[in-house]
């Protein structure tokens, strides 16, 4: 498992300003439930000075995205809208002392909800769709130029790095060659060879393509991720079973404090997370119960 520094659990377990903002004058959302992760940002502008008087979140995601959220809400109140413009995603993950590589993109989404925001306030046109071409990451709907925008922010030079920062390419893979081709063009500029891609089942391992696991292994390596993330439950009195795997829907029984639980979203959104990651494909858990999201 990760290691979370004592902000990132004390922003996860006591979130500030979480919920709606009564009085919202500006709102930025990023992100679908059905990647994993989304965020929605209230902020309260004054007009007159154009400063953030209060700002609130809303996440579906893991506890990274909630802490990440969270501790965006409070570096942005009191700062003007220009002032707010100029917080990057590694001032998110500094106040809350770091965050795990391959939750950076927590940090990510936190920057580009806010930029949505400020957007929304002062009238701005959003894209709601991506240019024809633009999309690069199917499973994860990202496009090219978030990709190369998060690479040049981040002094980014692999693949794996940018998957940690945008879940871009942590689904099948196929988007592997054209990060490459965003990494190669950002890296030109630096004067700095790009990395060569990596497996998404063996992230140090050089491959053009993940590794087809069997049916035996597959439902092998659920478990065994399952059975590594079971020891953190139980230390908040929680637990977790797995009761039925139908293609890419993972069905399972929340326990003890786990179950009925106010993060209860917020789990089943970092076990899904880790188990995509596991299996290099795009998986979705769902607690028994519930409807098929993803087909077979």
């Amino acid at each position: 498992m990760w290691d979370y520094t004592d902000k990132v659990r004390d922003h996860f377990f006591n979130p500030r300003n979480a919920g709606p903002l009564e009085g919202a004058n500006a709102v930025g959302e990023v992100g679908s439930i059905q990647c994993g992760d989304a965020l929605r940002l209230s902020l309260r502008v004054d007009p007159a000075s154009e400063t953030i008087q209060a700002a609130s979140f809303q996440t579906f995601g893991c506890g990274s995205a909630i802490a990440s959220s969270s501790a965006l809400t409070e570096i942005i109140r009191g700062k003007t809208l220009d002032e707010a413009l100029r917080v990057t995603n590694q001032d998110i993950a500094g106040f809350l002392d770091g965050l795990p590589p391959e939750k950076m993109h927590c940090s990510v989404m936190g920057r580009e909800a806010l930029h949505a925001a400020i957007a929304n306030y002062r009238g701005e046109a959003q894209q709601e769709e991506h240019h024809e071409g633009a999309l690069v990451c199917n499973c994860f709907a990202v496009d090219a130029a978030l990709i190369g925008q998060v690479v040049r922010d981040n002094q980014l030079t692999t693949v794996e790095q940018v998957t940690n920062y945008t879940k871009a390419g942590g689904g099948c893979c196929s988007c592997h060659e054209a990060i490459e081709g965003i990494l190669a063009k950002t890296c030109q500029t630096r004067s700095e060879p790009p990395v060569a891609a990596t497996d998404c089942t063996q992230p140090h391992v050089a491959a053009n393509k993940p590794v087809r696991l069997t049916n035996f292994q597959r439902m092998r390596r659920i478990e065994e991720t399952v059975e590594a993330i079971r020891p953190m439950l139980r230390q908040d009195h929680g637990d977790i079973e797995i009761v039925e795997i139908e293609g890419r829907n993972i069905y399972v029984h929340l326990k003890g404090a786990c179950s009925g639980c106010m993060m209860e979203h917020a789990t089943l959104g970092g076990i899904q997370q880790k188990l995509c990651e596991a299996l290099g494909e795009l998986v979705q858990v769902l607690p028994v119960g519930e409807p098929c999201g993803l087909a077979a």
